[in-house]
């Protein structure tokens, strides 16, 4: 069979062949009376060998030493093409999410895609400083890749890097949203706590709805950050948790004083002063959880709190006590 012929039955060109030839992986021993190479059903079928391994992966050399070894063992190589194609898959996995990312963007022109890039390089980088001044170093005007900033915020450690991330993701408005609520779902704690942290700084009604999602979170860590951000949003569902962490000393000066917002709400302070005071009746012994839900009273306007003021200045515990009439004292003033 004539190398036009091989070509057409095989699918390899016939330049293909000649280089094959050059290499020594096919000798075609024949020839016609008018001096052309002729290939017997042997060489055709090493050719379809070669086509066979090369379609695994295998280089031209590494597919001489399989043909050639007789004694060749292909556990060791197809190991080492395994390794080869799940670097090689990782790399362009990695590639394909950067350019995903980049095209997200809506570069304008290709200066916006070179400042993408250094950014998501910073981004990836292991030194902090230089992932801090990657977030603080996106411009207002330039193209952001907000899936690239989220999971930055989402994996980060470092409280001065993430937030610097938290403030450049919140930029982005709205639009940040979206992986920070996949977030929420994710089964480490830390980071549905991370997501809530940056839904907070995003101002609008899509990050409240996912802010009284995380109220329901297994993570009492997630549920406390959720109630501080609802509090200063107004949301009363926080509540209950805000006066929960005032009991037990989590963030309790940041939690009394997001209640303190919420009861600028008339309605709401006379729930607030009801859940503190049902709160101090079934406190238990402990008195330092008393003092606090009593010192919580401070910014709460309204009747049931100075009802619960006046009580509690005869309480046994004298710091409370002290406390209750210091507070009464400052409301008579007003």
């Amino acid at each position: 069979m004539l190398i036009g012929d091989v070509a057409r039955r095989s699918g390899v060109s016939a330049r293909m062949l000649r280089h094959y030839e050059s290499l020594g992986l096919v000798r075609p021993k024949g020839r016609t009376d008018a001096g052309y190479r002729e290939y017997s059903s042997e060489d055709i079928r090493r050719i379809f060998h070669i086509e066979s391994l090369r379609s695994l992966g295998l280089s031209l050399s590494e597919v001489r030493r399989v043909l050639d070894g007789p004694g060749f063992s292909p556990s060791e190589l197809v190991d080492d093409l395994i390794r080869r194609t799940r670097e090689r898959i990782a790399s362009q996995t990695e590639l394909l999410t950067r350019l995903r990312r980049i095209d997200a963007a809506g570069p304008a022109d290709w200066a916006d895609v070179l400042r993408i890039i250094a950014l998501l390089q910073a981004l990836g980088s292991e030194s902090a400083t230089r992932r801090q001044r990657g977030a603080l170093s996106s411009g207002e005007r330039d193209p952001v890749p907000v899936e690239a900033l989220a999971e930055a915020v989402l994996n980060e450690t470092d409280p001065n890097v993430a937030g610097a991330l938290r403030w450049a993701l919140a930029r982005s408005g709205e639009d940040g949203l979206a992986p920070l609520a996949e977030a929420l779902g994710a089964p480490e704690a830390e980071v549905r706590e991370r997501a809530v942290q940056a839904i907070a700084e995003i101002a609008g009604d899509g990050a409240t709805a996912l802010l009284r999602d995380a109220l329901t979170d297994s993570a009492v860590a997630v549920r406390r950050r959720a109630a501080l951000a609802l509090g200063s949003r107004g949301v009363a569902e926080a509540i209950p948790t805000l006066i929960g962490m005032v009991a037990e000393g989590a963030s309790d000066v940041d939690a009394a004083d997001a209640l303190g917002a919420l009861a600028g709400d008339p309605a709401l302070a006379e729930r607030i002063a009801t859940g503190l005071v049902d709160r101090l009746a079934r406190g238990g012994p402990d008195p330092t959880a008393r003092r606090r839900l009593t010192e919580a009273l401070a910014d709460i306007p309204g009747p049931t709190t100075s009802r619960a003021l006046a009580e509690l200045s005869h309480d046994e515990d004298r710091a409370v006590a002290l406390t209750a009439t210091y507070l009464l004292t400052l409301r008579s003033a007003r």
